[in-house]
């Protein structure tokens, strides 16, 4: 087991950060191979990937509370040997698909699988010396396997079939989990210390200012996934072009390896209050202004900014819930907090846009970013009464 803190460390952290966020790199080629190859229609398609999503936020409330009772490296190691297992079994079911519903079993295992190792993973990174900058390095290896996929994938899935993408989300897990099985890092806590204090912590209540963080980081997310998951939408019913919206979302990869390298650099520099409570605002101005474009500029810009801003705000938001929560629970519940908002935004997005039209999708993310600086608000005061964390309240 690798020593915290390390450079091999913050590699095997990274490969299992990405590994289990592997659906935001995934997701457009995801639901294209079991429509196109596997013959799913869309609805069957979109609740295969729910299913997985499902399965990581439950894997995540299961297990986050138990952060420090697990076995770090073979609960992770084991976890996306699972889901592994289960991808690459994927690729073995025929097409077309007879039926739907061993794609839904197969994603329902490789989901806990994959969200029992996050959950440790974003757990153990909330327990490192600096979680703040850790956290943005882990979402720049996220940004690049993102890349790799958009640039490699879909060539190789029109040669050899959908299968192929199961097989390089198989390979990926299989990835992570030998990693994690070498080079997993210990806890920065002593084994016989974490033994005394675990079924106290266990049992102990989150301080309030964590859940307030919590329900910011669910808002942003839940926004994110309203609005993004109609992007291409938009812009071909706008008549920007298709060519056009697909060089948009290729830049829009390249930008995203920015926002993590950026929030480390600025973590000495900008309040992660004062990040969590312009993030958000300017969350729903991109939206707004994307939503209710009639130019290819107004949206364009906000298209290629609009995730890079969510990494940037919840980088922040990660750095301030391991320093008010010190026991690694709440950040261990990363993956529900993401993949919550991840599964709902998809549908409340179709029923805002089929009801109200794509322009309702910028005032629903305006309601939501109201709730989120509320919440960021009362963030804000708690730190303020408490004499341990009044320094987090102006840092």
């Amino acid at each position: 087991m690798t020593r915290p803190n390390t450079t091999s460390s913050s590699v095997t952290l990274s490969i299992c950060h990405m590994a289990g966020m592997i659906d935001l790199a995934a997701l457009p080629l995801w639901i294209g191979a079991l429509m196109n190859f596997y013959g799913l229609t869309a609805p069957q398609a979109g609740v295969v990937v729910t299913t997985f999503l499902a399965a990581v936020v439950a894997a995540s409330v299961i297990f986050a509370p138990m952060f420090n009772r697990l076995p770090h490296r073979a609960f992770v190691a084991g976890g996306f040997a699972i889901s592994a297992c289960a991808f690459f079994t994927c690729s073995l079911l025929h097409a077309p698909a007879g039926s739907v519903y061993p794609f839904i079993l197969l994603h329902a295992v490789a989901g806990l699988g994959a969200g029992a190792a996050l959950s440790v993973t974003h757990g153990a990174i909330g327990r490192t010396a600096n979680p703040h900058r850790l956290f943005g390095i882990v979402n720049i290896a996220m940004g690049a396997l993102a890349i790799v996929m958009f640039a490699t994938v879909p060539a190789l899935i029109a040669q050899f079939g959908g299968q192929l993408l199961f097989w390089a989300m198989a390979a990926t897990m299989a990835l992570a989990s030998l990693v994690a099985l070498m080079c997993f890092p210990a806890s920065r806590t002593d084994p016989r210390e974490t033994a005394r204090q675990a079924a106290g912590q266990a049992h102990a209540p989150m301080p309030r200012a964590a859940w307030l963080t919590i329900v910011v980081i669910v808002c942003l997310a839940l926004n994110q996934a309203t609005v993004f998951s109609f992007v291409e939408r938009i812009g071909v019913v706008r008549d920007f072009g298709l060519d056009k919206v697909q060089l948009i979302l290729v830049v829009m990869g390249f930008v995203n390896l920015a926002p993590g390298l950026l929030a480390a650099l600025l973590q000495k520099r900008l309040s992660p209050i004062a990040v969590g409570i312009a993030g958000p605002i300017l969350q729903a101005g991109l939206a707004l202004t994307l939503t209710g474009s009639s130019s290819f500029a107004s949206y364009a810009v906000p298209a290629v900014f609009y995730v890079s801003l969510v990494i940037f705000t919840h980088t922040f938001l990660f750095g301030l819930l391991a320093r008010v929560d010190t026991t690694g629970r709440a950040v261990a519940a990363t993956p529900a907090m993401m993949m919550f908002g991840s599964a709902i935004g998809p549908a409340l997005g179709g029923l805002i846009a089929s009801t109200i039209g794509y322009h309702g999708l910028g005032w629903s993310t305006a309601v939501f970013a109201t709730v989120a600086v509320l919440a960021m608000l009362l963030v804000r005061r708690e730190l303020a009464r408490a004499p341990e964390t009044t320094a987090l309240a102006t840092a």
